[in-house]
């Protein structure tokens, strides 16, 4: 290959870097370039926040139950927590500490005891545990 051709390339590759930065910021900052998509993405920024340990939760309180759901089924937290299988003591805690929202933290902590229960009694499968784990209604 020609070096000129690599230098192209190079060069592109870092015009290009430096636009998909430029723009992600700019929709960051002002309302009226953010698209569809980049809304629908971060729809449920505003109930993640830093707890005095620097930890991320999740901020549910006086929000109503279909929010909540929706905010864990999309949340990064719920990656976290899924990590934490097969360690339903961990987990409890985890929802204790990292989440905000009564609805939302009965509703987990219920499915978890649900999902413990069949998972040590043979009834489920750690694979079935965990997808099931992993999806709210």
């Amino acid at each position: 290959m020609d070096k000129s051709l690599l230098v192209f390339i190079a060069v592109g590759a870092v015009f290009l870097y430096f636009i998909t930065n430029f723009v992600s910021d700019i929709q960051k900052e002002d309302d009226r370039y953010q698209s569809q998509e980049y809304k629908q993405k971060h729809k449920y920024d505003q109930y993640r926040s830093v707890d005095s340990i620097g930890q991320e939760i999740l901020n549910l309180v006086g929000t109503d139950d279909k929010t909540q759901t929706a905010a864990w089924n999309e949340s990064q937290l719920k990656q976290e927590f899924l990590e934490l299988f097969p360690d339903f003591i961990d987990m409890k805690r985890f929802v204790k500490e990292r989440i905000r929202g009564d609805i939302l933290q009965t509703k987990l902590l219920n499915k978890i005891d649900d999902i413990e229960g069949k998972y040590f009694s043979g009834e489920m499968s750690a694979e079935e545990a965990k997808r099931s784990l992993s999806f709210l209604k």
